[in-house]
């Protein structure tokens, strides 16, 4: 039985070395085609990251994405209240922020205040804007210092945070300027953290990309980080509730040209972040 065995794999080991002389130029050749055509989908995937060409000046991306017109630099807060406080953080904020807001003796504006409803639990958002840039956020800050009331809501609010963050920003230029609107809505915060160096190839796609999102005037504002995290985007929707953001969307793949910009912007990101919001009673943004 075992002599048999190794008769017929003798055999064919024999059939095998024939098969390869004889037919070797032909296996050269499919696998000759084989490694070509895989070299050909590596170009092709590496050469889709830099289709399109970036504007080789040496500037810095804030010089060529950002407003010329203005020198608004914008503050996003991440607070993280614990839960039990949730109630009393608001009540606090929506006391002191909008008399910060209001008064013309400090060059800032509240453009919106949130809690997160689907993301981040337990979690409010600001977002402040500085008419003058760096100089007006320092004016801010030092008369601030010297606010009785606003030292002693700082005080209060630590008392009920479990930590906090913020960042510096910049508004892209092709974006929309926040504005007051009227409610109610929803908010969606989507976060992109970028690879290095990728910003100004994110910019010359959404700046194409934002006309297909401008239907039902669910832009509100796009912003690049300056301090913080860096190489951060941040864009801000408003729908009038989830199925409204779901039908929203689905719209934007009905426009010729909106795959493509998908399809090259995803390889740039290297984390990204939804939070759905709830604006505060106080909230500009309604």
């Amino acid at each position: 039985m075992a002599n048999r065995v190794l008769h017929k794999v003798g055999n064919g080991l024999k059939q095998m070395r024939n098969g390869v002389q004889t037919n070797g130029q032909v296996i050269l050749t499919i696998r000759s085609l084989s490694a070509s055509t895989n070299r050909n989908r590596e170009d092709s995937w590496f050469k889709s990251l830099f289709v399109r060409k970036v504007d080789p000046r040496k500037d810095a991306h804030s010089q060529l994405l950002a407003k010329k017109e203005d020198t608004n630099l914008y503050k996003i807060q991440f607070h993280n209240v614990k839960p039990e406080c949730l109630d009393a953080y608001n009540k606090l904020c929506e006391e002191v922020l909008p008399s910060i807001n209001a008064d013309s003796h400090y060059p800032c504006e509240l453009i919106g205040t949130w809690n997160t409803w689907y993301g981040e639990q337990d979690q409010a958002v600001h977002l402040w804007r500085y008419q003058g840039g760096y100089p007006a956020l320092t004016e801010v800050m030092n008369k601030l210092r010297q606010n009785k009331e606003f030292m002693e809501y700082r005080n209060e609010r630590g008392k009920m945070l479990l930590s906090r963050r913020n960042q510096l920003l910049l508004e892209f230029s092709f974006w929309n300027e926040p504005a007051p609107r009227p409610g109610p809505n929803i908010y969606e915060l989507r976060s992109y953290q970028l690879r290095p160096g990728t910003m100004i190839e994110w910019g010359n796609y959404w700046a194409r990309a934002i006309e297909f999102r401008q239907q039902n005037s669910e832009a509100v504002g796009g912003f690049f980080s300056q301090i913080g995290s860096l190489y951060m985007v941040h864009h801000l929707w408003a729908y009038k509730d989830l199925q409204s953001r779901e039908d929203t969307r689905n719209a934007a793949w009905q426009h010729e040209g909106w795959d493509e910009v998908v399809y090259y912007t995803v390889p740039l990101i290297q984390h990204m972040e939804s939070r759905i919001m709830i604006p505060m009673k106080t909230s500009p943004l309604k």
